[in-house]
């Protein structure tokens, strides 16, 4: 990348390898910022399929057919770390802070207000205005409707045919064909 000399990457290895990082770094910072264009890109296709399927590609990491749908505002950290399946729908207002790797199934679907955290902070006040970081990665399996205003939390791994009800804050693993509602999310139903 131009501007950047030395081991200009160090920081985004350590990211991705779930070690702790600085969110400050000055390449990342360029990674975000690509990211907004790249997001603007997306949003000003809309109405044009081809280009609209060619700008979620340019954004996302991994995207396995053309039948991805993402309303605006949409909002990444990175996009590049985000991977959908077949038939995905976020609705609008979707956040995906994909600091870690975001694995979405086939099938998947988000109501308005979908939020995604890869990313942690530490709860010691030094540690966190130091600006040091860690995430962990957030996998959503197969035929899974996530409602509105859900929050998924890091390192939460869903199975399955999963609802996930509208405003649930989801901090553990979810197994395979069940809905889960509340705060924090809890199983009320096996399907």
């Amino acid at each position: 990348m131009e501007g950047f000399t030395g081991d200009y990457k160090a920081e985004e290895r350590k990211m991705l390898a779930g070690e702790d990082y600085c969110g400050n770094d000055p390449y990342l910072v360029e990674l975000r910022k690509q990211q907004r264009h790249k997001t603007k890109a997306m949003e000003e296709a809309r109405d044009d399929p081809e280009r609209y399927s060619e700008a979620i590609r340019n954004l996302l990491g991994t995207v396995v057919d053309d039948n991805v749908i993402i309303e605006s505002p949409a909002y990444f950290d990175y996009g590049c770390n985000t991977h959908v399946g077949k038939s995905f729908y976020a609705n609008t207002m979707c956040v995906i802070l994909d600091c870690a790797r975001v694995d979405i199934g086939d099938n998947v679907m988000f109501g308005p207000g979908v939020h995604i955290y890869t990313a942690e902070h530490s709860v010691d006040p030094a540690i966190r205005l130091s600006g040091v970081e860690s995430a962990r990665p957030v996998r959503i399996g197969n035929n899974v409707w996530v409602g509105g205003n859900a929050v998924i939390l890091p390192g939460v791994t869903i199975g399955d045919n999963v609802t996930v009800g509208a405003g649930a804050v989801v901090t553990k693993d979810v197994p395979s064909n069940v809905v889960v509602v509340g705060n924090p999310a809890r199983i009320v139903k096996h399907v």
